[in-house]
């Protein structure tokens, strides 16, 4: 404790001259300030920044997924709207400090390895993951301290945060877990505070901790969805508190269930407002028309700077008899219904026969094939009238195929790959009993936004087929050589689904009556349509978060460096992040595998124990004093539980995952190994009287520590990729032949 005081006044020297009345007057300060500096988490933040700033700019390569977050950060500089199904907190906090650090953006982040010019400011990109992976480590010594747990485990808990190779990896290069790893722990952290005044609600402390909780982790679900688990975790351990406050007679049940409600509300309203604003701010920065628009809809395009608004001027809004359109898949994958000169094979391999007709796709590319014609079925000629005749709400139309002058169709047929839906097809006649059934109802689901009219862009349609009541729809499968491996459209009795809803996104009026002369039209016309839209903030947020949840289930594929949950545990595989063209130098994300094997061990120990214990107090054993139970307990609720938080739920993710998913869950069983090795030593030297034992468990101790560090630094040429390593070099530190080094052999 350091204390400065600044005094007002006389010396002591000239006190003797005043008067009695002035010596009994007290002595005032004008300020005071106490100062109190934590010895410990200083050192263990300074030990942090000098491993993970410790050369930043090194390799001067693109590492790993810096080829995507550097992107998004380039974007930003460039006001340019980007996709990614991740909350963009983490991005912007790394694009603010490229901003400070005068990054223009113009760098493309093309491949793995390409070198940084000297125009990127690297050390600045990577300095806000570094900064984060660097506050985690005094946070976890205080997160131990909040649980009860002494100085020395709580060192020791943070010395193994310390010296772990895989979080030191992810902090030292432009990506997101170490921002991730911070806000989730410091939320815990956090909310551990909040419960010493659950007893005193209100208070300025109260409030205070549960503001810091909430926005912190919050934080942490806007750097990655995956911050969702420490949310859950937090509300665990609220609900758990208020599960003891209702023993407790002194506090009436008004009382109880007001603090349940204004906690809940506190919380989930600084919540939303925090997760809206930082959406607000990425939607206001992104203005500009980019490489991921297509992704999005046709309105959320044509509201960009240089979108779709931007390419040609004067595009009709009504859709008419006679209009020219291509129709595009409204939600989920971006295509444009399509035709071309091809028909269904007669046989399919599971011997269903089709109509041989023409066929119908969804094709994710512009092409003059998109192009269709609005026609009402009692008029012959498809040129557009004056007055237009506007297609409204409830009308049957035809869709002429915009080439082949083809009618759009549908009949009681099995569609080719979804055979609970009916086959859609362009109309030919065979000269056979198969007529023509080729009218669609128009049905604008949107009508009580945009009106009863069918405009071009904002109105959502569904195109029910008059003759069978099933609604044109995308199916996702994808067709066969003969289909071109475009993706089925069928009709679905289901009306209510997404992928029945379409919206006109080209559009132009036929101006010739001559087949010939419209298909000249057609393959010159543009094909990006240009009315401008105005969407709010709320159709913007919506629509986002809808696309992100699309992509979130879309992203099944393999990677030759992913890996399994159940492989997580005894890290049995890495992921090669960087490898040098001139040498084995390289970055390999793996971690400290004595820290990762005794975290296992801790959470195996843990579990044994905590089954032991209830077994034997469900027999009135009581083994532990109250306090110990307490803090046992205490230990479970936390730790135990967030491990199976962050761990569980990925066994049921269908989507590609990797080692660094784990790490919020590793850091947990971490933890919970540093506290049960505490729990030992006390057991052995109070509850058995078992000195000896006890000191040879923190024997045990140290030098479990030193192998740690040996460990560590054995390993941390794969961290800082600064060392040019021999063949033999690499092949000493496979340690198991799971292990994926790669290796340059000159």
């Amino acid at each position: 404790m350091e204390t400065v005081k600044a005094r007002k006044g006389k010396s002591k020297e000239s006190m003797n001259d005043v008067g009695p009345a002035q010596e009994l007057c007290p002595k005032r300060s004008w300020f005071k300030v106490n100062i109190e500096v934590d010895m410990v988490s200083t050192l263990l933040l300074l030990g942090a920044l000098a491993t993970r700033m410790y050369q930043l700019d090194k390799p001067r390569n693109i590492v790993f997924d810096e080829l995507h977050y550097g992107k998004y950060v380039s974007m930003y500089m460039k006001n340019t709207f980007f996709f990614d199904a991740h909350p963009p907190l983490g991005k912007q906090l790394v694009a603010l400090a490229a901003y400070v650090a005068g990054f223009d953006g113009q760098f493309k982040f093309d491949r793995i390895g390409s070198a940084y010019p000297e125009t990127v400011p690297l050390t600045a990109l990577r300095f806000v993951p570094a900064l984060f992976g660097s506050l985690l480590i005094p946070t976890v010594y205080h997160l131990m301290l909040e649980m009860g747990l002494s100085e020395w485990t709580s060192i020791f808990a943070a010395l193994l945060f310390l010296f772990d190779n895989a979080l030191l990896t992810q902090s030292r290069f432009i990506l997101m877990d170490s921002m991730l790893l911070f806000f989730g722990m410091f939320g815990i952290l956090c909310v551990l505070k909040l419960q010493k005044h659950f007893k005193q609600p209100y208070t300025l402390p109260w409030f205070l901790w549960l503001v810091a909780a909430t926005v912190s982790l919050t934080f942490g679900f806007c750097v990655k969805y995956a911050g969702l688990y420490s949310c859950l975790l937090g509300v665990a351990i609220v609900l758990r508190s208020f599960w003891r406050l209702l023993s407790d007679k002194s506090i009436s049940d008004v009382a109880l269930g007001l603090q349940f409600v204004t906690q809940a509300v506190v919380s989930a309203s600084i919540a939303v407002t925090v997760y809206v604003v930082i959406f607000y701010i990425h939607l206001s920065v992104l203005h500009k028309a980019g490489p991921h628009d297509s992704i999005m809809t046709s309105a959320f395009q044509a509201s960009l700077e240089g979108g779709l608004a931007s390419i040609t001027k004067g595009q009709p809004l009504l859709v008419a008899h006679g209009s020219q359109v291509t129709l595009r898949h409204t939600h989920g994958r971006t295509c444009w219904l399509h035709s071309h000169n091809a028909v269904y094979p007669i046989k399919y391999p599971d011997k269903r026969g089709s109509s041989h007709q023409q066929q119908i796709t969804c094709y994710s590319f512009k092409d003059v094939n998109n192009w269709w014609i609005v026609k009402r079925p009692q008029k012959n000629d498809l040129v557009v009238e004056q007055p237009i005749d506007a297609i409204q709400h409830g009308d049957v139309v035809q869709l002429v195929h915009g080439i082949t002058s083809r009618a759009l169709n549908s009949h009681d047929v099995a569609a080719p790959i979804s055979p609970q839906c009916q086959e859609v097809s362009c109309y030919i006649d065979y000269n056979i009993s198969m007529p023509a059934q080729n009218l669609w109802r128009v049905d604008i689901i949107n009508r009580e936004q945009t009106g009863d009219k069918w405009h071009t862009i904002q109105s959502q349609v569904r195109l029910i087929h008059v003759d069978t009541s099933a609604a044109l729809k995308f199916t996702g499968r994808q067709l066969p050589d003969w289909g071109f491996h475009q993706h089925e459209v069928a009709a679905d009795r289901v009306l209510n689904q997404d992928d029945t809803v379409w919206n006109v996104e080209e559009h132009r009026y036929t101006k010739s009556d001559d087949q010939k002369q419209r298909e000249r039209e057609l393959v010159g016309a543009e094909m990006i349509p240009t009315a401008p839209t105005s969407l709010s903030f709320w159709e913007k947020f919506f629509e986002l978060h809808y696309k992100m949840m699309v992509a979130s289930t879309e992203g099944v594929q393999n990677h030759m460096y992913s890996s399994s949950p159940y492989e997580w545990p005894l890290m049995w595989r890495g992921i090669a992040y960087w490898v040098s063209s001139d040498s084995n130098a390289q970055i390999h994300l793996m971690g400290n595998v004595a820290v990762w094997y005794l975290g296992t061990l801790g959470l195996t120990l843990y579990f044994n124990m905590l089954v032991f214990y209830l077994l034997r107090r469900h027999r009135q054993c009581l083994d532990l004093d109250a306090p110990t139970w307490e803090r046992f307990l205490l230990m479970g609720e936390v730790l135990f539980q967030g491990y199976i938080f962050h761990f569980i739920p990925y066994f049921f993710v269908e989507r590609t995952l990797f080692l660094h998913h784990y790490l919020p869950a590793f850091a947990f069983k971490t933890l919970l190994f540093a506290a049960t090795f505490e729990h030992v030593y006390s057991v052995l030297s109070t509850k058995f009287q078992a000195k000896t034992l006890a000191n040879l468990v923190l024997l045990v101790g140290g030098g479990l520590m030193v192998a740690v560090v040996y460990v560590f630094k054995q390993f941390s040429v794969f961290s800082y990729g600064n060392v040019k390593l021999s063949t033999s070099d690499v092949l000493a530190l496979r340690w198991q032949d799971s292990w994926d080094f790669i290796v340059h052999r000159y």
